[in-house]
């Protein structure tokens, strides 16, 4: 059984809805989840007028190799009504691979750990919540040393606690 962390996201409709929805998919489709973190409000990151995003870190336990997940990941998000209309641009959802066991891979399609999670405090504060103690097997830091760190300071709000 493989581990695999997630951030899952989105700003457009009613994101809690969206997040629920892809959970469900994620679960029937990639994996069972084993941790979920509480839901967090966050500015848009790169491309900063549009509504906030909300986000949630997941721990999945999966059978599948990293890059049939990801396949499965982007399949998820097509069959939610997912475009890709613009780079940093508002979307339904957004499913990420952040970790994959410890495996360091670089392919075109498939960077992992996710090239930038270090330098995203959207990604940081929710991951510190379910996996402080995980090292980025590149940077060899910790969740909580990378949180600590990070030169993102867009703002990150616990809403909500539920799954």
């Amino acid at each position: 059984m493989n581990t695999a962390y997630l951030l899952i996201g989105g700003n457009e409709g009613d994101s809690l809805f969206w997040l629920s929805r892809a959970r469900c998919a994620i679960e029937k489709e990639a994996g069972q989840i084993l941790r979920a973190s509480s839901i967090y409000r966050t500015a848009a990151w790169g491309k900063t007028d549009q509504a906030d995003f909300l986000n949630q870190a997941l721990s999945i336990g999966t059978s599948l190799d990293a890059p049939t997940l990801m396949t499965t990941l982007l399949q998820i998000e097509e069959k939610m009504g997912r475009k890709r209309l613009e780079k940093y641009g508002s979307r339904i959802i957004d499913i990420d691979i952040l970790f994959f066991n410890e495996e360091i891979i670089f392919e075109p399609a498939l960077k992992v750990p996710h090239p930038e999670m270090q330098n995203r405090r959207f990604v940081l504060a929710p991951m510190e919540e379910i996996a402080a103690e995980v090292v980025h097997p590149v940077l060899h830091r910790s969740i909580r040393q990378l949180l600590a760190e990070c030169p993102d300071k867009g703002d990150v709000k616990k809403i909500s606690a539920i799954i």
